[in-house]
């Protein structure tokens, strides 16, 4: 999966699966049980002001997983990732979203009805990542659809850092999804995101990583 870019004149202007999130208990005891149990090293990412989460970065190219923690509840009783975190009781870990990349957000807010709101991060080496997100409380809702995101432009995009996982070289390959799948076609529209969807509650259920070394299914 490449950066985000155009890839046909379909009505969402959806490009790519951006990145996957997975909510965890100990950001620092989750890095560690990510490499020992699936070979795949993170970085640190930063706080989310005013949200009280924080979060750490697997970087796989054309996308990432993250890991995401509350660090002060009290901040994150009042936003939506932070109530979704907290809903999901991680111990240690638990799938928690995903979110698709868009070049032209609002096409897609408009169509769907959304409220593109903004958001920025500082990195660890003191650069500012920003973006714009739509359709988070919907997520939230029912965790089998997406939300969306457009990067500012000249801001880095996480999946590229540069890391090196003990598992070799590694990208998403499908994200396992249950809900209904009506509801998600009429999310996304026409489009060649790598989900599958069956028919059950509102999840994420897994996620397919593909290495050199052969398939690692991450539930």
């Amino acid at each position: 999966m490449g950066r985000a870019r155009r890839t046909g004149p379909g009505p969402l202007s959806l490009t790519a699966l951006d990145h996957v999130l997975i909510a965890v208990a100990d950001l620092e005891a989750a890095a560690r049980e990510f490499e020992a149990r699936y070979g795949l090293a993170s970085v640190e990412g930063g706080h989310h002001p005013g949200w009280g989460t924080a979060n750490r970065i697997v970087p796989l190219g054309g996308a990432y997983v993250e890991l995401v923690a509350i660090v002060d509840e009290a901040q994150a009783t009042h936003n939506p990732l932070g109530q979704w975190i907290g809903r999901a009781h991680p111990a240690p870990t638990a799938l928690l979203g995903w979110v698709v990349r868009s070049d032209d957000l609002d096409p897609v807010a408009s169509r769907l009805g959304l409220t593109p709101v903004p958001g920025s991060r500082e990195t660890r080496d003191g650069n500012t990542l920003r973006w714009r997100l739509a359709g988070l409380e919907q997520a939230v809702a029912e965790p089998s659809l997406p939300f969306f995101i457009e990067w500012e432009e000249g801001t880095p995009f996480p999946g590229d850092i540069a890391v090196r996982h003990p598992a070799g070289a590694v990208e998403i390959a499908s994200l396992d999804l249950t809900g209904d799948p009506d509801r998600l076609r009429s999310r996304l529209g026409d489009h060649r995101l790598p989900v599958t969807v069956s028919s059950g509650d509102p999840g994420l259920r897994s996620i397919v990583l593909a290495a050199s070394g052969g398939e690692t299914v991450i539930e």
